[in-house]
């Protein structure tokens, strides 16, 4: 009985030693991961530019927005054109944006009275060295600079049948390409996907986000309050000074095009200091890779915030697994020194 009462206390001053030791990781680790999570928070945190901001009721509009073609201001919505035959209208943004990590949502409404397959054409989103020239390309100019996000609403190519439409896609030109109406744009397009945008009853919402190289498009059309990508794209090089706008056209066919709102972000994003250094303004708008690896992203909460992992989120991961395996042992350091108390009482 001696020896047995020895044993075990032994063990329990073994135990306690543990539990000091575990105590002091615990308090590491949690310290860690508070310091790892505020970099993250901050690292994220937006901030809305109402400079290059459009909403309502839209008092802006004279002085930082300037409009044309079409484009009825009212209220309650902007209309770029209405649900007529042969008509363009585009908004376009006077300041120019000098952000280089930056995150606009566009709130907008595609609707009229035309049947399946009887309606067109759609509306653009703009960030353009060049503004306010209307043209052929959804009521703005062809070989742009900059970067366009088209919500086509009527297919042209009837040979390709592989999508459907609507149908929202990407493109960055330096100005030396144009757009293939033709083949609804395939020939320049970086990546696209599918989207049922038109007569909602609900709101719909498309977000573009630029940020360290990358160009990722969501949206928001199923009044579920969530983003779902649609584009992801590595190698992009944009260039700041740019103007951000929206155009529609129609032709043959019609519908009623509106923007609710744009509204504008800026994304809090460290630079190395040779990104820092860079003028930025001198940046040709360029892809390096055509086509990148889809990391799919449903964030419930509707914050557009989804990346792939990065660095510092596998670290966070292994950090929380690692709290994990700590606590599991300190309740089971716990549990056994109860059994050793009960067995030292028997005794």
């Amino acid at each position: 009985r001696l020896w047995k009462n020895r044993f075990v206390s032994g063990v329990l001053m073994k135990m306690g030693s543990f539990r000091a030791c575990l105590g002091t990781t615990l308090v590491f680790v949690v310290f860690e991961l508070c310091r790892v999570c505020c970099d993250i928070t901050d690292g994220n945190a937006e901030h809305l530019k109402r400079e290059h901001s459009l909403m309502k009721p839209y008092q802006g509009v004279g002085s930082q927005w300037d409009f044309s073609g079409s484009t009825l201001v009212t209220s309650s919505y902007v209309r770029l054109t209405p649900d007529e035959r042969s008509k363009q209208g585009s908004i376009w943004n006077t300041v120019p944006c000098y952000l280089k990590d930056w995150e606009m949502h566009v709130q907008f409404k595609v609707h009229g009275t035309g049947k399946k397959n009887l309606h067109g054409d759609g509306i653009a989103i703009w960030y353009t060295k060049d503004r306010l020239h209307p043209g052929p390309v959804f009521g703005n100019q062809d070989q742009f600079l900059g970067l366009a996000i088209f919500l086509d609403t009527f297919r042209n190519d009837l040979h390709g049948m592989d999508r459907s439409f609507p149908y929202i896609s990407a493109m960055v030109n330096n100005g030396s390409l144009s757009y293939d109406h033709g083949k609804d744009g395939r020939s320049s397009e970086l990546g696209g996907c599918s989207a049922e945008i038109r007569n909602r009853d609900h709101d719909t919402y498309v977000a573009i986000r630029y940020s360290k190289g990358r160009l990722t498009v969501m949206v928001d059309v199923d009044d579920k309050n969530e983003w779902k990508e649609c584009i992801d794209i590595g190698g992009v090089r944009l260039p700041t000074g740019y103007f951000f706008g929206a155009s529609a056209a129609t032709g043959d066919l019609s519908d009623n095009h509106d923007i609710i709102s744009m509204k504008l972000y800026q994304l809090m994003v460290e630079h190395t200091p040779e990104e820092e250094n860079l003028d930025w303004t001198k940046i040709e708008p360029s892809v390096s890779l055509l086509k990148s690896p889809k990391d799919n992203i449903d964030d419930p909460t509707g914050n557009f915030r989804g990346t792939p992992l990065t660095g510092w989120k596998v670290f966070l991961l292994l950090l929380c697994a690692l709290l994990g395996i700590v606590v599991c042992a300190v309740v089971g350091a716990v549990v056994f020194q109860k059994r050793q108390e009960r067995n030292k009482r028997f005794y």
